[in-house]
């Protein structure tokens, strides 16, 4: 038997300012999109979907660190596009003896570390 992961999911309450922090700013190409849901491919053959929070549990999951961690190359870059996108940091880019990272929310405050290793 064979287990892989699908996608991850993360609760938004505006898909249009989601494609433009998740696909304009970050770049991540689209995969899919219907009237609830666009998919993104972070580089790997697991999907980021981001979903409307429709119902009350998924509403408490907006706006939240997701524990999501996206290895990107040129963070220097990327860190300066959005900034001048608007995009709030809660940890700005910092090197350790590991690598580069950086925290950053979504338009909806959902956190997501940046890396560069």
């Amino acid at each position: 038997m064979s287990i892989s992961m699908k996608n991850i999911v993360v609760f938004v309450t505006d898909l249009a300012k989601a494609k433009t922090f998740y696909a304009d700013l970050l770049g991540l190409p689209v995969a899919g999109q219907t009237e609830m849901m666009i998919e993104f491919l972070p580089g790997a053959a697991t999907t980021l979907g981001v979903a409307l929070a429709l119902q009350d549990e998924a509403r408490k999951l907006v706006g939240r660190h997701t524990g999501i961690t996206l290895k990107v190359e040129k963070i220097e870059q990327l860190c300066e596009n959005l900034k001048a996108g608007g995009v709030r940091f809660i940890e700005h880019l910092e090197a350790s003896p590991w690598g580069k990272m950086a925290v950053v929310a979504d338009f909806d405050g959902n956190q997501f570390a940046l890396v560069d290793r």
